[in-house]
């Protein structure tokens, strides 16, 4: 008997055997195809530029909505000004209110004194010895609008007046586009999920170009705010769907370098955006140029495949094969006849649902801690990118600078996940940001050199930061459901960046360093949470929720279900 036991023991464990030699994932396909050949390095870099146009979108608003010194214009001073050979500066010192300032005279903004100057007795080179005491001159709102000192730059803040108590409205033009960024990226994911990567990336560009020159002949405030939430609604979807199908196309030992790659290149619109506003300095064409890659982007549609891991989760499988075959034929590769073994179309195809993302432990705890890193890098990010425009100094090399340092970010990431693994360089880098904000608010200001430098670590941590949670996002849900995590997820960074523009702004008017303060705290937090997360070097994408929850007895459990 014990002998019959041990045989039949001995053939089980044989049959074990050959069913796991000949069971196929799409990993062994993808070798045989080559992970990262010809095919998908042709495909990366179409996809990458996309990242160049949205850094425009994202931070446009640093020119599009400049605010230059203003003061408030007063009709009766214009025959002065032509008796008087006044220049703009001499009108605001003669008739425009100052303040007592820590750092000296300040001219009021958004007020004037209240009377009609007299040319007939005015003394052209002291016009205030016509007050009989000028502490008694009345003043007023700026109710006749305001002069500018354009320096060259036209803004739709110069255009539809949103200055003084309407300023909040310039906060609103941001927040729109991000609100956009939030909608827009949950429908898109889960139509990628559902209808797939291709048709939404192409729908997407197609929303992109459309509402983007709308945006540009946007007549009035009102249909610019409603034109900036549409355009939003598809930018950072179909970004998200490039991301994720560049990533479902390559090797597991490749997916670190075209995970960062891909964002870098939003980096490298950060650097060419100050010098196409230098050279554009109306807002609205500056809004074509932005505009004007995504209608380019419409041709990917006969360059780019429909990603085979998306259709293996549909079952399928015939033409994931055939574009895997495509794949193997640009790279010179000959797959073998083991495909057939991949998938069994007999199985129930799984449909994406927001449900999956909380359903499971594991998988709630990843969805919470990455939402709040979403929301923390995007805060951060966005708000240092945002306060260069309230600094003062000039504003395209302050932009640069701070576009330069994010270079270092992409090459840090590459050369510490390899030999660190991500988890590590993923807190860290949100701890040393918020080391950093909280450090640059209480430098004085007569130690700038300090002061920026320290700023500077403070951008590059975050750089770090936002460009690790997205590819770590991708790794940590499976393949059905992939595409609406990351865009469920990031709706935080949209929520982030809903309420960065008002948090800076209106903070910054308290003491300009508040928000530094509250950038801090939250990447502390941040990065601690980090700690948290399972490491996901070396580690094949996961195709089904049992890959999250039981990584070590998915395979054991698929044998029992053979």
């Amino acid at each position: 008997m014990l002998v019959k036991m041990n045989g039949k023991l001995q053939s089980h464990h044989r049959r074990r055997h050959q069913v796991l030699a000949e069971m196929t994932t799409f990993e062994d396909i993808l070798e045989e195809a080559g992970n990262f050949g010809r095919s998908q390095k042709r495909i990366f870099a179409l996809l990458c530029l996309v990242s160049i146009p949205w850094a425009g979108a994202y931070a446009g608003i640093v020119f599009q909505g400049f605010t230059p010194e203003h003061w408030c214009r007063n009709p009766s001073v214009q025959e002065v000004r032509e008796k008087c050979g006044w220049t703009l500066q001499d009108i605001r010192m003669y008739t425009i209110p100052q303040d007592n300032m820590s750092a000296g005279l300040i001219y009021k903004q958004c007020e004037r004194y209240d009377i009609e100057w007299n040319i007939t007795d005015l003394n052209c080179e002291n016009p205030k010895l016509n007050f009989t005491s000028e502490s008694n001159v009345l003043l007023t709102t700026c109710k006749d609008g305001w002069e500018f000192d354009y320096e060259g730059r036209s803004s739709f803040v110069t255009e539809f007046n949103l200055l003084c108590s309407d300023a909040w409205m310039v906060d609103l033009f941001q927040s729109t586009v991000n609100a956009g960024f939030l909608v827009g990226s949950i429908a898109i994911g889960y139509l990628a999920d559902r209808f797939g990567r291709k048709i939404s990336f192409f729908m997407s560009n197609l929303l992109n170009a459309i509402t983007g020159i709308l945006v540009a002949v946007s007549p009035n405030y009102i249909a610019l705010l409603v034109f900036r939430a549409i355009y939003g609604f598809g930018i950072k979807g179909g970004w998200v769907v490039g991301y994720v199908l560049i990533t479902e196309l390559v090797g597991v030992e490749h997916r670190r370098i075209v995970g960062v790659l891909y964002q870098m290149f939003f980096s490298v619109g950060i650097l060419m955006l100050p010098l196409i506003a230098y050279l554009i300095t109306d807002w609205r064409w500056l809004q074509v140029a932005i505009t004007a890659p995504y209608i380019c982007f419409l041709a990917y549609y006969w360059f780019i495949p429909e990603s085979p891991r998306w259709l293996l989760s549909q079952k399928n499988t015939r033409k994931a094969m055939a574009i895997t075959q495509e794949i193997a034929k640009e790279n010179k590769r000959t797959l073998s006849k083991n495909v057939e073994n991949l998938t069994d179309d007999n199985e129930e195809v799984l449909t994406a649902s927001v449900f999956d993302l909380v359903r499971t432990p594991k998988m709630r705890k990843h969805t919470f801690i990455l939402m709040f890193n979403w929301f923390t890098s995007s805060v951060v990010y966005q708000g240092l990118i945002m306060r260069l425009g309230i600094l003062g100094g000039n504003v395209y090399i302050d932009f640069l600078i701070s576009g330069i340092v994010e270079f270092p970010a992409a090459l840090l990431i590459i050369f510490s996940i390899e030999r660190m693994g991500r988890r590590v360089p993923f807190a860290l880098s949100n701890i040393i940001s918020g080391a950093s904000c909280l450090i640059t608010a209480f430098i004085p200001e007569s130690v700038s050199w300090l002061k920026t430098a320290v700023a500077c670590v403070g951008r590059l941590g975050i750089t770090m930061a936002f460009e690790m949670v997205v590819f770590v996002n991708t790794e940590l849900y499976p393949t059905y459901v992939r595409n609406l995590g990351v865009s469920v997820c990031s709706t935080l960074c949209d929520i982030g960046g809903i309420g960065v523009p008002f948090l800076l702004y209106r903070l910054a008017v308290i003491w300009l360093e508040l928000p530094l303060i509250i950038f801090g705290v939250l990447a502390f937090i941040a990065g601690g949470l980090v700690f948290l997360l399972p490491e996901t070097r070396g580690v094949p994408l996961p195709e089904t929720i049992e890959d999250i929850e039981n990584p070590k007895r998915t395979k054991e459990s698929q044998l029992r279900t053979y």
